[in-house]
């Protein structure tokens, strides 16, 4: 979107306008600041913890922080469908499903790690339009809407142009997938090129993506709610989110591939086919 400053001179625009969001956008940002002051008021560890059948953690606040925003979505679009990490689905069929992870990074959470973050997408017919993340203890709030840009506190963002590997700074999350396949050695050659390996994890290392400050992000274990906002985001920045096989998130998504167009091509030549 442009502003026409004079005949002569056009603008883009790098600082959000509230007039560009649509209902959608709206409520899920109202959501995500309502479950960011309750997941604040427990930071400091006055909660109970609980051990779910896969063996990961859920606190109160995980709870609260679901119940919170279900609560304001569904009071919005009755009609829509949720899917909650806690809560599980309803009207998993719908027209509209909301994808929620209401602390997406539990386990830092609980002991006091800041990399832990509110994640809610919207998807409309199995494509993601909407996405919030909203990592609290580090005031960076995204967002992004489909065919209106990402953006990171108001400011618009931009994936970088580094096209060269050797360049290239690659941020990596839970690898245990790939580590146990083949794709290990692939792994290793990226990471003998790269000019930095970080693994800033969690939903941090896609804000540094879509701001264009590291290049790729590579990761074998997530699921859907973990990364549906993110990957919004990151392709509204103008990344390429994808899975290791190249394909576009799902609801059964199980690893990411995200980098900016030239290095996401060559990436996914290395490591397609190792890991789902």
């Amino acid at each position: 979107m442009f502003l026409q400053a004079d005949a002569a001179i056009v603008r883009p625009v790098n600082r959000f306008d509230e007039n560009m969001a649509s209902e959608f956008l709206k409520v899920a940002l109202q959501a995500a600041k309502r479950a960011g002051d309750i997941s604040r008021s427990y930071y400091a560890g006055n909660f109970t913890v609980t051990t779910k059948e896969d063996l990961t953690p859920v606190t109160q606040a995980d709870v609260e922080c679901e119940q919170a925003i279900r609560e304001i979505i569904l009071e919005h679009f009755p009609e829509h469908g949720f899917f909650g990490e806690e809560t599980g689905q309803t009207q998993a069929d719908a027209e509209y499903l909301w994808l929620v992870d209401p602390i997406d990074g539990t386990k830092g959470f609980v002991r006091q790690y800041p990399f832990f973050s509110t994640q809610i997408a919207l998807m409309h017919r199995g494509e993601i339009i909407v996405g919030v993340s909203s990592g609290t203890m580090m005031d960076e709030l995204a967002w992004a809407e489909k065919g209106q840009g990402a953006w990171l506190n108001g400011e618009r963002l931009e994936i970088s142009d580094i096209d060269d590997p050797n360049r290239a700074a690659v941020s990596v999350g839970n690898l245990k997938s790939i580590a146990g396949s083949d794709g290990w050695t692939a792994l290793g050659g990226i990471v003998e090129r790269a000019d930095r390996i970080r693994g800033y994890g969690d939903f941090y290392h896609y804000h540094l993506l879509a701001a264009g400050k590291i290049e790729a992000v590579i990761e074998s274990d997530v699921n859907i709610l973990d990364i549906a906002a993110l990957s919004i985001i990151v392709t509204e920045a103008g990344g390429v989110f994808t899975n290791l096989n190249g394909k576009a998130p799902d609801l059964e998504v199980r690893s990411v591939l995200a980098a900016n167009p030239s290095l996401h091509a060559k990436y996914l030549e290395l490591l397609r086919g190792y890991v789902t």
